[in-house]
């Protein structure tokens, strides 16, 4: 049995298609989804959609991300959507028709069902950050949501597991390994890639937002990578520190 980690979507459907089509998953396997389904790119409704299909078929673990906690606000306990917006919401609306009231109930099902953490007997897995000297069922909810590698780089987790962690964007697209933590969202709505890997064995797949995999894009392709990714760094107004990629 495989346990396949794989990053934050963000709306990128034809990136996570284009994944799992290539891993051929069977129902041995776990899948282990890191969270942020949602927001910044273009189809977030198609992702959820697509993510239910997952759901039915495989064997799949699907954590909570800051943006279904966003997005489950405002759809879900009526909060004013103004802070989910500046932080892409307004993709995701766009997807659902520019209304809340047209997301549907499964949508929301999936959206509260999706847990804060998972872990095996190897290794743990969270959306953003941890403490290194308390157990996953004590994390503190920013924490785990929120807090960003460039905020604080932790230490090895008290258990001595490996920890998967996404939600701090390495730009370049590269995976950012420290050993006893590892980053994966590897910015694919920025233009880089929608990263998976075997946790045991450390095959990597990553395909990119148009849905190719890694090593196998035109020309063209790259050129409009190049160019989204300059774009995005604008947008996003700074430069994330990243660490040595997975050798």
């Amino acid at each position: 049995m495989r346990t396949i980690a794989i990053g934050d979507i963000h709306g990128c459907s034809k990136s996570i298609r284009a994944l799992i089509e290539t891993i051929e998953p069977s129902r041995d396997d776990l899948l282990v989804f890191l969270g942020d389904y949602i927001d910044r790119g273009p189809d977030s409704r198609g992702t959820i959609d697509y993510l239910l299909e997952i759901e039915s078929k495989y064997q799949a673990i699907f954590l909570r991300g800051n943006h279904e906690i966003m997005f489950g606000g405002c759809a879900i306990q009526g909060i004013d959507p103004m802070l989910w917006y500046q932080m892409g919401g307004r993709t995701t609306l766009v997807s659902y028709g520019g209304r809340l009231q047209s997301v549907p109930s499964q949508h929301l099902d999936f959206i509260l069902r999706c847990v804060p953490s998972y872990e095996n007997e190897d290794h743990i897995f969270v959306h953003a950050n941890y403490m290194p000297l308390l157990a996953l069922a004590d994390q503190p909810e920013r924490t785990l949501y929120w807090e960003h590698l460039h905020d604080r780089i932790p230490g090895p987790h008290i258990s001595g597991k490996t920890a998967w962690v996404g939600h701090s964007p390495q730009i370049q697209g590269h995976i950012a390994n420290l050993g006893h933590l590892v980053c994966i969202d590897t910015f694919c709505f920025g233009g880089m890639y929608l990263t998976a890997i075997d946790v045991d064995t450390r095959e990597i797949w990553q395909a990119d937002k148009w849905g190719n995999m890694r090593g196998a894009r035109s020309p063209v392709l790259k050129l409009g990578r190049w160019l989204w990714r300059k774009c995005a760094g604008l947008i996003l107004g700074t430069r994330r520190r990243t660490v040595a990629p997975v050798k």
